[in-house]
């Protein structure tokens, strides 16, 4: 095993997913911070980074690892993953949550102010994330799968120049974004409902609950191996200029 200073969190939970619960027990950011080291992050939490590191080497060792190898899998089969699983789980539920935040206001909002904040957050990153996903499949996906399709050694230069620019936008986005459902996490005691919460009220904090949990996983799978994956295959490439992609 790598040792704790040089191995980033981001890269444990890619080589073994079982880890994130881990990482999650500490209050530890995996995804939209996955790029520090244990030490890194042991120090911002102080907590003892080799209690961590006991942990763990404890779930790396444990056997019938069932977890997916998404390092595995060919960019272009990633992306579509991500796209079929992850876009449309937000897609899909978004509108749910809505719905019933919007209720919840109405019917709780007097005892429960709060929740008018939750519902305005979750708005607002509902929003930004369904543009955030539009840029990811009109821009950046399509060329990270041209990358992975094509049996050339060289490929024309893209309009946003190199991955490198719209990944860098696209993890500045993931990062409000984590913050964002952060702050929801808090307002709701970490999805705990109060006392007189009917069944409206539980259901909608559990399926608050599982799209934060789905979201990590989302931004897991693109900063931590999709995007990643694409800048080392961009460097592998010879990149062409229209002008020069047209005389050949």
């Amino acid at each position: 095993m790598e040792t704790i200073n040089k191995k980033t969190i981001g890269e444990y939970v890619a080589d073994d997913f079982r880890t994130a619960a881990v990482f999650s027990k500490y209050g530890i950011d995996f995804c939209c911070k996955g790029h520090r080291t244990l030490a890194e992050a042991c120090e911002k939490k102080q907590i003892s980074s080799a209690v961590l590191e006991t942990e763990i080497n404890a779930v790396m060792n444990m056997g019938n690892n069932q977890s997916i190898d998404f390092k595995s899998w060919p960019l272009d089969l990633l992306v579509d993953y991500i796209e079929k699983t992850h876009h449309r789980y937000v897609e899909e539920k978004s509108a749910v949550l809505r719905m019933y935040l919007d209720k919840l206001c109405k019917v709780h909002g007097g005892h429960h102010p709060e929740l008018f904040e939750i519902n305005t957050l979750f708005i607002e990153g509902s929003g930004e994330l369904a543009k955030h996903m539009m840029k990811e499949e009109l821009i950046l996906f399509p060329f990270i799968k041209r990358m992975t399709q094509t049996k050339s050694d060289s490929i024309s230069v893209p309009h946003f120049g190199t991955v490198d620019n719209p990944i860098s936008m696209m993890q500045d986005e993931h990062t409000i974004e984590g913050e964002r459902f952060a702050k929801i996490a808090e307002l709701t005691n970490q999805y705990t409902p109060p006392a007189d919460a009917c069944e409206t009220y539980k259901v909608t904090f559990a399926m608050l609950k599982e799209f934060e949990e789905d979201l990590h996983k989302h931004i897991h799978l693109e900063n931590n191996i999709l995007f990643p994956g694409a800048q080392v295959l961009e460097k592998q490439f010879t990149i062409l200029d229209n002008l020069e992609h047209s005389l050949l």
